[in-house]
This record gives C-alpha cells, structure tokens and sequence, in this order.
C-alpha cells in the first residue's frame, strides 16, 4: 500500500491557521452548506496550500489533516460531520486544499472523529430541545432518569468523563449510516485518500469492520489509521479493521532511550514488535511512527540533550513502520503540553516554513523513504534486527530481500567505534554526499550523535 512508503506530514488546522479558540454559535446544516459554496482565496485554511511547495519538497507523500470540520473549540467537539468550521474557511475552499496538495503529489488523510460529537453537534441540539420527542435521542446513550452536570434534563455517556463530548451509538444502523454518508461525501467533495481514527480503541469493531468494507469500495487504496495508546495493536489492525495505527509504545521509547541515554530501551520495543522471533508481535505491519504530535510535548522541548533531534530523527526513518513529522518539529520548535494555554501550545500558528539544517536532514531521510530502489524497499519493509545494542548507541539491521540496511546511532557528545561482522564489506554511504561506497573492516566510526545508514553493496 502507498501509505507504507512515504513520509506523512500532520497539520493541526486550527492553530496552525491561527482560527479562534472558541467557534460562534451553531448554525443550521442547510446555513453551513450556503456559506461553503464557493471558494475564498483569503480562507485561513488555504494556507495549506500554500505549503504545498514546501511540503513537496520536504519529501511529504501525505498530509494528516487534524478534524477541520465544524466544531464547538477544538476540532474533536464535532458540529457537523458534513462541512469544514467555519473559522477555516468553507467546503470549497478545502476541496482547493485537497486538490492543490493532489496537485503536488501528495495525498490527503482526515482526522474523523467518530467515537463522540460536541454538545453544539445538530442531532444532540434536537435532543436537547424535544427530548423524549426527538428522534435521534438513541443516537447517544441517554437516560431521561438522571441530569447532566449542564442540567439538560437527562444523563448522557461523554467520552472518558468529559461530557463536553458526547458519545455516539455506534451500535444504531441510523448513526452508522450517517457516518459513512459523511465518509462518502469526504471522498467526492475533497478526494480524500484516508481516515485516521480518533481514539480507534474505543471504536464499535462491527462499525470498523464496515468501515474498511465501505472505504475500499470507494477506493480499493484508501487507507485506515487508527489512534491507539496501549494494548494488542493486533486487535484492531488486521485484514478486516485497520491498515495502520499510531505506535505509542516506541513513541516513549524513542525519547525515553535519548533522554536516559539507555538504548536498550527502544531496542527492545523495535525487537518485541518486530524481531525475527516467533513471539515478536507486529511483523509484518506498518505503524504510524512519531516523536511527538498535537497530543504530546514538541520533541525539541521533552529531550534533555536537545542535540539528540537529529539521532532521534534517524531513528524514526530507519526504524519499521510509517514515518509522521508533526508540523513545525522538522526545524525544532519547542512546544510544552499544559500550562494557561493547554494543549493550544503544542498548535500554534505559523506563518511559512522555517527551514534549517534539522529539515534538511529530515528531507534527506524522506527521500530515502520513498524512492523506488533497494533501500527504499528495506527501509520501509525490511525486517527489524539489533546488531550491537549500548547504553549510548545502537545499531540495527533492516533486511528486504536482498537489500540490507544498516542503521547506527550515536546518542552522545563523543565519537564511538562499532564493531560487529555485519560491518564488513562494501556498503553504499547513504547520508553522505554523493552517497559514496565505501569498504568496512568490520567496524565502524561514529562521530557525536551520528546517525549512519548503509546499504550493503
């Protein structure tokens, strides 16, 4: 599949366009559809085309869309599963959006939120005002026994206590429908390649099932993520669910192993996961991976030793599964979850991109990614093996075939020698200039925080 070989890019549209925290007072869906109607070159969410160049460049194969569509604040507090907020823009604008980044090669993938609805989201409205009357009061789990902590005159079941989100019944064929109405309209008006799902762990399996058969009939490639933290990934990603979902177990292990300098740490997890053994639980699937996202601390402000982005990055390309750069973080800019701003300041706005020798660097590993040749087919299929594991480094073997990579990592501010068997002969230098070959004797020298990859020759 095309997600397993390329570079995904993530885009939280709500702050990175600058919208208002807060949205106006909800509207009718017919008003929403008005307002959308024809496209608006000043819509804030038009900036992102205007990174498409950039994006392009970059080595981005997709971008991950961050919910766009019509909500109470911020985003996951759904109004309207049918159009874009209106603090971005409108639905024709975000078909300019999709159709500019398609124009550069790059695929589009929405956050749907699937799970929960905002209290401004119309069904819920119509609950509130004609209660046992209305009829889409078995939409959400509703007992006109009890009260909400809003005094709406019934208890209702919010997503893990926060009842500014209220839970959908995805059991109810009618809430069903709606929503892969709303998937098929994404398809159509924006030409969406992909869905990630908002916590997928706690999705309806019957309701993902479906979800899977109804996306490839749309399009036999069309890509499902799913956002997991803990437990089996098994039990959701697999012929019948999903394709993919986000790898937290590795996320903490990548910078828990640079901030304790102890890679035993990530090699562990790379090897339970993806190890050659029987025993090792994911071979053969392809993760989301990531060192930081809209949810956690920007990677350039949790790392101690901010002189391990670069090694971080490295990892991240070299090690199995998809690649995602959180927008901002490929030229480091901090971010600290909670504080007066919440989360909000892990989102913030940026005018245009800001290029350094860290993008550069990432740019370099992008390309590697999705280029057509053997160290392509290793880097993003090969099977996972550690070659020599230290507190400081860690080097490990992707192997596909016959393409063979050699990925070595130095997580210190001192040069360190491997020595291993799997370090001699010809290798082709694939992060220097010129990708020259060059002949091992069995070891390998690493300057500070290094980062090598090396095609066996």
């Amino acid at each position: 599949m095309w997600a397993y070989e390329t570079t995904f890019y993530q885009i939280y549209p709500l702050g990175f366009c600058g919208a208002p925290r807060e949205n106006a007072a909800p509207v009718a869906e017919d008003e929403l559809a008005q307002a959308a109607a024809a496209a608006n070159p000043d819509a804030p969410i038009m900036k992102i085309a205007q990174w498409a160049d950039y994006l392009q460049e970059l080595g981005v194969g997709a971008v991950l869309i961050n919910p766009p569509l019509e909500s109470d604040s911020h985003g996951y507090d759904t109004r309207s599963l049918r159009h874009i907020d209106r603090r971005l823009g409108g639905d024709a604008d975000f078909a300019a959006v999709c159709e500019t980044l398609h124009a550069h090669g790059i695929r589009v993938v929405l956050d749907a939120v699937f799970n929960h609805v905002g209290r401004g989201f119309w069904a819920f409205r119509d609950v509130q005002e004609r209660k046992w009357d209305s009829p889409y009061k078995d939409w959400f789990h509703i007992s006109f026994d009890g009260d909400s902590c809003y005094g709406d005159g019934f208890w209702y079941e919010g997503w893990e206590g926060h009842f500014e989100l209220v839970k959908l019944n995805l059991q109810n064929p009618a809430v069903v429908d709606y929503l892969l109405e709303s998937v098929r309209r994404w398809a159509e008006g924006f030409g969406i390649d992909g869905l990630r799902l908002d916590v997928a762990y706690m999705l309806d399996r019957d309701f993902m099932r479906r979800l899977h058969t109804f996306t490839r009939e749309l399009k036999p490639d069309f890509v499902l993520i799913g956002e997991t933290l803990h437990g089996d990934y098994n039990q959701i990603v697999n012929d019948e669910m999903l394709d993919s979902c986000t790898n937290y177990e590795c996320y903490k292990g990548l910078y828990s192993s640079f901030n304790s300098v102890n890679m035993f740490e990530i090699a562990h997890s790379l090897h339970r996961q993806f190890g050659g053994d029987p025993w090792c639980i994911y071979r053969g699937k392809h993760l989301l991976s990531f060192v930081d996202n809209h949810d956690v601390p920007r990677l350039a402000s949790i790392l101690t030793d901010k002189s391990c982005l670069r090694p971080a990055y490295g990892m991240l390309f070299g090690m199995p599964g998809i690649p995602c750069v959180y927008y901002g973080s490929e030229w480091g800019i901090p971010g600290e979850k909670g504080g007066p701003d919440g989360d909000w300041a892990l989102r913030p706005a940026l005018d245009e991109p800001a290029p350094n020798e860290l993008t550069a660097f990432i740019k370099q590993l992008a390309h590697l990614r999705s280029a057509d040749d053997a160290a392509a087919r290793a880097l993003n299929y090969g099977a996972y093996r550690n070659v020599v594991i230290q507190n400081k480094q860690l080097l490990f073997e992707r192997a596909y075939d016959d393409a063979t990579v050699l990925v070595a990592v130095n997580a210190v501010n001192e040069p360190y020698t491997f020595g291993a068997g799997e370090l001699n002969g010809s290798f082709v230098d694939l992060l220097a200039d010129d990708a020259p070959t060059v002949e091992l004797p069995g070891s390998l020298e690493l300057a500070p925080y290094e980062v090598r990859y090396l095609l066996r020759a």
